[in-house]
C-alpha cells in the first residue's frame, strides 16, 4: 500500500455534522459543496454514480511529459536567487551597461536549474510508478454475478469485493459475510494505527449468510452513512434492506491498507473508495521543506540586493558629477558612445553597470556548492556503518538531500510509540502467587548475578511453547507438587482472555490474540501446564495437567476505561461457578474481601519491585458464586444488556456489583521489550535540550506505561498531570489546574518572591485563558479574574521536572483555536509530553502547533502509514524501516531501522552538517564581500566609469576555480570535535537549537571583515604602488600592475583565512587549499604568456605583465603588508576570546589535547580509557531501581471492550503498566545563559527591579549532563569516555571537572574520580 506524497485540497472536504430526521438521513449538500452524508446501494452502478463519488484511482504525482518544463521552472524562479541572477543574465545580454559577458552568468544558471529540474524529475516518476503498481493492483470484483477480475483503479463506489487471505482491503467496506463462523474476520491494522495485533470485525447476522455470489449478486441493500472523514476509530450509518434497517459501526468496516489475517475469504461492500478512504483523508499533504537557513538566505539575498542598489546608487551619482563637472573636459577627444548625450543618462546606464559588475556578492556558485555540499552529507549518512544494522541488513538512508543542516536545530521530537520505542514483543518475566515471588528478568541493567539457565518445559509438557522462556524452577516445581493457589493462578490466566486457538495439527497450538500481553499469558499458564485448547461462544475447552476440562462461560464483564479489568464467569465440571478477574491493582484491590490484607500488603511489594523493573503489571482475583446468587445478577444484567436508555451505566453498575469481595491470587509482571538503545538515546537526546513527545494511537496505560520504561518518565518528577476530560470546559480545567501546579511547586521552591512577581506582573494581562472566554465571565468580575494568565516565558522558567498526558478526545478540544495557546504553554512546560488514542491527523494537527508558535525546527519519527501524516508536517521527517511496511519510509526524509540510530543522525551528522554550512556560507560572504568591494572603491579613482580591477577572467575563475574548492572541502569535512566526543557531550548541540553559528549577526560580522579586507586590499597596493618604482627606476603605478598585485593579494589573503577556519585537516583540503594557490599562479602566468598572446591577440591584451609585475620585491613587500593587515586582527581577536570566554567545544578540544600528549607513544592508551570513571556506569544504571510508585494498569487496544460479542469468539486486547527512572539533565552554563538571553528579549516580563526573572532546575541526581552522557554512552561504547582530569587549566572547563560532577554516593568505587584514573594509567595499570 503506498501512501501519496500529495494530496490536492478537493480530498479534504469541510465535514459538516451529520443532520438526523424523522426519515433518517438526508443527502445534502453544503454551500461549498461538501459532502454532508453517502448513499450507496449495493450492485448498482448506475445509481451511484449520480452522486459522483471518486473513483478509486489515486494520483500522487505533480508533473506529466507536457507540464513537467512550464511547471517546473515556474517552481524553480519561486526561489528568490534564481529571479536574481536570470535579472542579472538579462541585463548583461544589453551591451551598452554590460561589462562582463554574458557566460559568466548563463553557464552556472543553467547548470542549477538543470540539476534540480533532473532530482525534481526523477522523484516524480517514482511517484508516478508507486502510483501505478497501487492503481493496477487485482481484485475480484462481483459485476452482474460474476466474479472479475478488475484493477484497483476500476472499482467503484457499490461494487461487492471478495477478498482472500493475506490480501490487502482495496477501499472502505462494509462488511457483508465471511469464510469464518458468525461473520467474523481477523484485519491486521498496522498501515492505520500502527497496532500490529490482530483486530476482529463482524458482519450484521442479517447478510451473514450471503456466503456465494449468486445471493450476494441479489443484494440490494441501501447504506445511508457520514461523508468522508479521517476518525479511523468511528463509522455511522444505516443499512436499509428488506424493508427494515439496521445500525453500522466501525466494527462491521474494514478499512483501506488492512490486511485480512487468518481468515478464508469475506465479502464487503464499497462505501467509500480512492481519495474518500479514512486511509487518504488522514495522510496529509506533502509540504515543501526548506530550512531555517534557506529562509535566511533568501532574506540576506534581498538584503544584499538592497545593499547592491545602494552602492549603485552611490556610484552613479557620483559618475553624473564627474560627467558633469570633469568629463566635459574630454569631449573633444573622448566622446560619449551613443546613445549616450547627457550626464543623467550616462549616470543612469553607469547604475546598472555596477549592478552587473557588484553582483558577485552572491555568486550562483555559492548555491551550486552548497547543493553540492548537501548531497555529500547525505552520502556519509548512506555511508555510515554505524547507523547500519546487521539484523535486518538495512543501512540509514538520507531520501532527502536539503534538510541536512536542519537536523542540527531540531529542539522537538515527536515520536510513535509501537514498532518505534518498542518492539511490540511481550515476555512473562515475573509474578507473584499467595505472597511469593517467582521468576528472574534477564538482562536486568546493573544486575550482578549470572545469568539462569531457561527452563526445560519440554521434557513433561508436549504442548508448550519451545519459544517460552522461565528461569525459575522454584515455580515449576509448585506446579508439579499440585500447589492449589498455584494452579488456580494459571487456571486464570487459561479461562479469562478473548484469544482464538487454532490447532493446525495434533499439539501444534496457535494463539490469535488481539494483543501481544494477553499471548504472553496465556502462552504463560500453556507452559505451566494449562492449556487453553478451544472455545465456542458457550464453552472454554483446556488441557490442565494433561487432562482435558471444559467449562461453561456463563458471562464476561467487559471492559472499558475506567473499569480497568476484565472479568468471566464460568462454570466448572463440577457444577461450581466461579468469577475470575485480572487488571489493575489500583482498582483490584479495593474490590477484595477484608481477610486479604495480608497477602495484598506483600503483593503490594512485589508490584512496586516489578515496577522498579519497569515491567508492566496486573493483579488477578477470583469469586466463588452461589446459584442464587447467580440466578439474581444474571436477570439484573439481562435487565440492564437489553436497556434502550444508559445501557453503559447500567452495564457498568451490574458489572460492580458481582465484581466484590474477590480473593487475591497474585500478579503477573509482564515486559515490553524496547528497542535497543531507546532509554540511552532519550536520555542523551534530552542532555542535548531536545524535548520528545510520544504521539500513539494505542491507550493511556500503555503509553504512560512505555514512557516509564523509556526513562521519558520517572518517579522523580515533581508531578505526571492527566488531562482526559471529555468536555472543553474539563480539559480547560485540567489544563489551568496544572498550570497553578506548576507554579504553586516553583513558589515553594524559590520560597515565592520570583514566581510570585512574575506572575503577579503577568496577572493584569487577562482573565487567565484567551479573548474568546470572555463570555464565560459571570457579573462578579472579582471571580471571573481568579484564574490569572501565565505567561509562556515564566511556565519555561519553572523550576521542577513535570510531565503532561493527554488523551485524543482531550486533546481534540485542546487543539481548537481558543485553547490551543494554553495547551501549548503548559506542555511545553513539561519535560515529557505523552498524547494517546491520537489519530494519524491530530498527529500532525501537534507537529503543526508546535511549528507554529514555537518556530522551533521538529522532526517527526515513526515507522507505521498511521504516522505519514505527521512525517510529512514535521520540519524533518525520519522513517523506521519495520514491521508495519514502508509506507512512514517512503514520506519521509531519512531512514533507517532503529530509533537509536537517531542520536548519531542528529548529534553527529546533523551537527556537523550546520557546522559545516555554517563555517561555509561565513566565509563565502567574507571572501565575495572582500572581493567586490575593491571594485566600489576603484571606482572613486577611475571616473566612476564602471571599469573593473581585474580582468574578466579573474572574475569569472574566482569563485569557480581559486577560491572554490578549499572552501568546498571545508564545507564538507570539517569537524570541531570527533563523532565520539559529539555523543559523550549532548550541550555541544545546543547553539544549534539557538542559531549561534550563523545568523544576520553573524552575516554581518563577516561582511564587515570583508569589507574591512577590501579596504586593505585596495588602498595599501595603491597607496604603495602610486609611489614605487622598479629598480631601473620605471614607475610601477600603472594598471595592469596594480590588478595582478591585488588579485594576488585577495587569492593569498583567503586562503590563509580558509586555514585558520578549517578545523579539520585532511589530505583533500591541503591538496585543495595549496592546489588552488598553484593553479592561480599557473593560470595567471599562462594568460599573460607570449604564446596565448600569439593565439589570441585580442583576447590577451597584457603580454608579460605577471611576470614583471611578481619580478618586484616592493610587490611582495606590500602582499605580504596587505596579508599581515587583513588577517592580524582575526589572529587577535580569536586568542582573546579562546582565553576570556571559551566554548563549550574549545574546552573539549583542550581536554582532548591533554590526553593525546599524555599517553604514551605507542601505548594504547584509546583502550584503557574505557576503564575511566566505569565504577560509575554500573553506579548510574542501578539508579532508581530501589523501588518506586506502582503504575499498572488494564492496557486495552480499543476504546472499550467488546465482551458481548465474545460468544461468537470476537477478541479483545489487554496490556498493563510498569515503571522505569532515569537521572536529570542539566545544562551548560553558558548555554542556559544564552537561552535565558533569549527567551527574556521575547518574552519575559519584567520583575519589580526591572530584571529578568531566572530559575534554576533542581538535580534531582549527582551527575551532570556531561558526565552523565559519558556515563549513560560507557555501556555502549566504553572505550570513549574521556579523561578530564587537567581541564581545569582552561577557562570554563571547571564546569567539567570529575570531582564536582561525576561522582554519586551509591557506590563507594564510585567515588574514584578520573584524576585517580590518570595516575593509574600513568604508572601503567589497567583501569577496570
Amino acid at each position: 500500500m503506498t501512501i501519496p506524497k500529495e494530496i490536492p485540497d478537493k480530498w479534504f472536504p469541510v465535514i459538516l455534522p451529520l443532520k438526523w430526521t424523522k426519515e433518517g438521513l438526508k443527502h445534502k449538500k453544503s454551500r461549498g459543496g461538501a459532502e454532508e452524508e453517502r448513499r450507496v446501494r449495493g450492485n448498482d452502478r448506475e445509481y451511484n454514480e449520480k452522486f459522483q463519488y471518486a473513483s478509486n484511482c489515486i494520483m500522487t504525482s505533480k508533473y506529466n511529459i507536457i507540464t513537467f518544463l512550464p511547471v517546473n521552472l515556474f517552481e524553480q524562479f519561486q526561489e528568490v536567487a534564481n529571479t536574481y541572477f536570470l535579472f542579472l543574465l538579462i541585463l548583461q545580454l544589453i551591451p551598452q551597461i554590460s561589462s562582463l559577458s554574458w557566460f559568466t552568468t548563463i553557464v552556472p544558471l543553467v547548470l542549477v536549474l538543470s540539476i534540480t529540474a533532473v532530482k525534481d524529475a526523477t522523484d516524480d516518476y517514482f511517484r508516478h510508478k508507486s502510483d501505478k503498481q497501487v492503481n493496477n493492483r487485482q481484485s475480484q470484483v462481483l459485476i452482474n454475478g460474476i466474479l472479475q477480475k478488475e484493477k484497483w483503479m476500476n472499482v467503484r463506489v457499490g461494487d461487492i469485493i471478495k477478498l482472500e487471505n493475506n490480501q490487502f482491503v482495496a477501499a472502505d467496506l462494509l462488511l457483508l459475510s465471511s469464510s469464518e463462523p458468525h461473520g467474523l474476520c481477523y484485519i491486521e491494522t498496522a498501515e492505520l494505527d500502527g497496532e500490529t495485533n490482530m483486530k476482529v470485525r463482524q458482519s450484521l447476522s442479517v447478510t451473514s449468510e450471503l456466503g456465494d455470489p449468486n445471493t450476494l449478486a441479489q443484494f440490494n441493500g441501501e447504506v445511508v452513512c457520514e461523508p468522508p472523514n479521517n476518525k479511523l476509530d468511528r463509522f455511522c450509518g444505516t443499512l436499509y434492506w428488506r424493508e427494515c434497517k439496521y445500525g453500522l459501526s466501525n466494527q462491521n468496516m474494514l478499512l483501506r491498507g488492512c490486511v485480512l489475517r487468518n481468515t478464508e475469504t469475506c465479502y464487503g461492500l464499497v462505501i467509500f473508495a480512492g481519495p474518500d478512504t479514512k486511509l487518504m483523508q488522514n495522510s496529509g499533504r506533502t509540504k515543501f521543506k526548506r530550512t531555517s537557513i534557506d529562509r535566511l538566505m533568501n532574506t540576506l539575498v534581498l538584503w544584499i540586493f538592497g545593499f547592491l542598489v545602494c552602492m549603485g546608487v552611490i556610484l552613479a551619482i557620483g559618475n553624473a558629477v564627474w560627467e558633469r563637472e570633469v568629463g566635459f573636459l574630454f569631449q573633444s577627444f573622448l566622446p560619449w558612445d551613443p546613445p549616450v548625450d547627457n550626464f543623467l543618462f550616462s549616470a543612469f546606464l553607469s547604475f546598472w553597470s555596477y549592478v552587473i559588475i557588484l553582483n558577485t556578492v552572491v555568486p550562483i556558485s555559492l548555491y551550486v556548492s552548497v547543493e553540492v555540499i548537501r548531497l555529500c552529507h547525505s552520502y556519509f549518512i548512506n555511508w555510515d556503518r554505524r547507523m547500519f544494522c546487521n539484523r535486518s541488513n538495512t543501512a540509514a538512508e538520507a531520501r532527502s538531500t536539503t534538510l541536512n543542516e536542519e537536523l542540527g536545530q531540531v529542539e522537538y521530537i515527536f515520536s510513535d510509540k509501537t514498532g518505534t520505542l518498542t518492539q511490540n514483543i511481550m515476555t512473562f518475566n515475573k509474578c507473584s502467587i499467595n505472597g511469593r515471588n517467582y521468576g528472574e528478568v534477564v538482562n536486568t541493567p546493573g544486575a550482578q548475578h549470572k545469568r539462569a539457565q531457561p527452563l526445560d518445559f519440554s521434557s513433561w509438557n508436549p504442548l508448550c511453547d519451545r519459544d517460552f522462556r522461565f528461569y525459575d524452577e522454584s515455580l515449576l516445581e509448585a506446579v508439579k507438587m499440585g500447589d492449589p493457589t498455584v494452579h488456580e493462578f494459571f487456571r486464570l490466566l487459561s479461562l479469562c482472555h478473548t484469544v482464538m486457538s487454532e490447532e493446525k495439527s495434533e499439539g501444534e497450538l496457535m494463539y490469535k490474540a488481539q494483543s501481544p500481553d494477553e499471548g504472553a499469558l496465556v502462552t504463560a499458564a500453556r507452559n505451566f501446564g494449562f492449556v487453553f485448547r478451544s472455545r465456542t461462544p458457550g464453552t472454554i475447552t483446556t488441557l490442565e495437567l494433561g487432562k482435558s476440562v471444559t467449562y461453561t462461560l456463563l458471562s464476561i464483564l467487559d471492559f472499558n476505561n475506567i473499569r480497568k479489568r476484565m472479568s468471566v464467569i464460568v462454570r466448572t465440571p463440577e457444577g461450581r461457578i466461579r468469577l475470575y478477574c485480572k487488571g489493575a491493582d489500583t482498582v483490584l484491590f479495593e474490590r477484595l474481601h477484608s481477610c486479604n490484607h495480608h497477602l495484598m500488603n506483600s503483593t503490594s511489594d512485589h508490584l512496586n519491585e516489578y515496577a522498579g523493573d519497569g515491567l508492566r503489571t496486573l493483579a488477578l482475583a477470583y469469586r466463588d458464586l452461589s446459584e442464587e446468587q447467580w440466578a439474581e445478577w444474571a436477570e439484573r444484567y439481562r435487565g440492564a444488556d437489553k436497556a434502550t436508555d444508559c445501557r453503559e451505566d447500567r452495564l457498568a453498575a451490574a458489572y460492580e456489583e458481582i465484581e466484590q469481595d474477590m480473593m487475591l491470587l497474585g500478579s503477573t509482571a509482564i515486559e515490553d521489550k524496547l528497542q535497543e538503545g531507546v532509554p540511552e538515546t532519550i536520555a542523551i537526546l534530552s542532555l542535548a535540550n531536545i524535548k520528545i513527545w510520544v504521539l500513539t494511537g494505542d491507550k493511556q496505560e500503555t503509553a504512560v506505561n512505555i514512557g516509564y520504561s523509556c526513562k521519558m518518565l520517572t518517579d522523580d518528577m515533581t508531578e505526571v498531570f492527566i488531562v482526559n476530560g471529555h468536555t472543553v470546559q474539563s480539559v480547560r480545567e485540567d489544563l489551568r489546574r496544572a498550570r497553578e501546579r506548576m507554579m504553586e511547586s516553583a513558589r515553594s521552591r524559590d520560597g515565592g518572591k520570583e514566581a510570585e512577581t512574575q506572575w503577579g506582573g503577568a496577572c493584569s494581562q487577562g482573565n487567565g485563558f484567551s479573548s474568546g472566554d470572555a463570555s464565560n465571565c459571570s457579573p462578579n468580575q472579582e471571580k471571573c479574574q481568579q484564574p490569572q494568565a501565565i505567561p509562556a516565558s515564566v511556565l519555561e522558567a519553572v523550576s521542577g521536572e513535570f510531565a503532561l498526558v493527554i488523551t485524543g478526545h482531550s486533546l481534540a478540544h485542546a487543539l481548537e483555536a481558543d485553547m490551543e495557546q494554553e495547551f501549548l504553554d503548559t506542555a511545553c512546560a513539561c519535560r515529557a509530553v505523552i498524547c494517546c488514542r491520537v489519530t494519524p491527523l491530530q498527529k500532525a494537527l501537534v507537529v503543526e502547533l508546535v511549528k507554529r508558535h514555537k518556530k522551533a525546527v521538529t522532526l517527526a519519527i515513526g515507522d507505521g502509514a498511521n504516522d505519514v501524516s505527521m512525517i510529512k508536517t514535521a520540519h524533518i521527517g525520519v522513517g523506521i524501516s519495520g514491521q508495519e511496511g514502508i509506507q512512514a519510509v517512503l514520506a519521509s526524509d531519512y531512514s533507517f531501522s532503529q530509533f537509536r540510530f537517531l542520536q548519531r543522525l542528529l548529534l553527529v551528522h546533523g551537527r556537523w552538517s550546520y557546522l559545516r554550512m555554517c563555517r561555509f556560507l561565513c566565509y563565502f560572504f567574507y571572501k565575495n564581500f572582500a572581493f567586490t568591494m575593491v571594485h566600489f572603491w576603484f571606482g572613486f579613482f577611475c571616473g566612476f566609469s564602471a571599469q573593473t580591477v581585474y580582468d574578466q577572467y579573474f572574475i569569472t575563475l574566482y569563485n569557480i576555480v581559486y577560491t572554490s574548492l578549499p572552501v568546498l572541502a571545508m564545507g564538507i569535512f570539517d569537524q570541531d570535535v570527533p563523532e565520539q566526543r559529539s555523543l559523550e557531550y549532548p550541550k555541544l548541540y545546543e547553539p544549534g537549537q539557538l542559531n549561534l553559528l550563523f545568523n544576520k549577526r553573524e552575516f554581518f560580522i563577516c561582511i564587515t571583515q570583508g569589507i574591512y579586507t577590501s579596504v586593505v586590499l585596495f588602498f595599501i597596493p595603491y597607496g604603495i604602488l602610486s609611489q614605487a618604482t622598479q629598480s631601473n627606476g620605471v614607475p610601477l603605478a600603472d594598471y595592469q600592475t596594480f590588478a595582478v598585485t591585488t588579485a594576488t593579494a585577495l587569492v593569498i589573503v583567503v586562503s590563509v583565512q580558509i586555514c585558520l577556519d578549517t578545523g579539520y585537516w585532511t589530505a583533500i583540503n591541503h591538496f585543495f587549499v595549496w592546489g588552488s594557490l598553484g593553479a592561480y599562479f599557473t593560470i595567471l602566468f599562462t594568460m599573460h604568456s607570449s604564446v596565448l598572446f600569439s593565439i589570441f591577440p585580442k583576447q590577451f591584451h597584457f603580454l608579460g605583465s605577471s611576470q614583471n609585475t611578481l619580478a618586484q620585491p616592493v610587490v611582495w613587500l606590500t602582499i605580504a603588508l596587505a596579508t599581515v593587515i587583513c588577517i592580524a586582527p582575526v589572529l587577535a581577536f580569536r586568542f582573546l576570546k579562546l582565553d576570556l570566554k571559551p566554548q563549550l567545544s574549545d574546552t573539549v578540544r583542550y581536554t582532548q589535547l591533554v590526553q593525546q600528549k599524555k599517553w604514551k607513544p605507542g601505548g594504547r592508551g584509546g583502550r584503557r580509557v574505557g576503564g575511566v570513571c566505569g565504577s560509575r556506569v554500573g553506579a548510574l544504571g542501578r539508579l532508581g531501581r530501589g523501588g518506586g510508585s506502582r503504575r499498572s494498569g488494564y492496557a486495552f487496544a480499543h476504546q472499550e471492550g467488546f465482551g458481548e460479542l465474545i460468544t461468537s469468539g470476537k477478541n479483545m486486547r489487554l496490556s498493563s503498566l510498569a515503571l522505569a527512572t532515569f537521572a536529570s539533565r542539566h545544562s551548560a552554563i553558558w548555554i542556559d545563559t544564552l537561552r535565558k538571553k533569549k527567551h527574556t528579549a521575547h518574552n519575559a516580563p519584567p520583575t519589580a527591579d526591572g530584571s529578568p526573572a531566572t530559575s534554576q532546575a533542581p538535580p534531582l541526581s549527582t551527575p551532570s549532563s556531561l558526565m552523565g552522557a559519558q556515563e549513560i554512552m560507557a555501556r555502549n561504547a566504553p572505550s570513549q569516555a574521556p579523561d578530564l582530569s587537567t581541564s581545569s587549566s582552561l577557562p570554563g572547563a571547571s564546569e567539567m571537572r570529575p570531582e564536582e560532577v561525576g561522582q554519586t554516593n551509591e557506590d563507594p568505587e564510585s567515588s574514584r574520580t578520573c584524576s585517580d584514573v590518570q595516575l593509574n594509567r600513568a604508572n601503567g595499570g589497567q583501569v577496570y
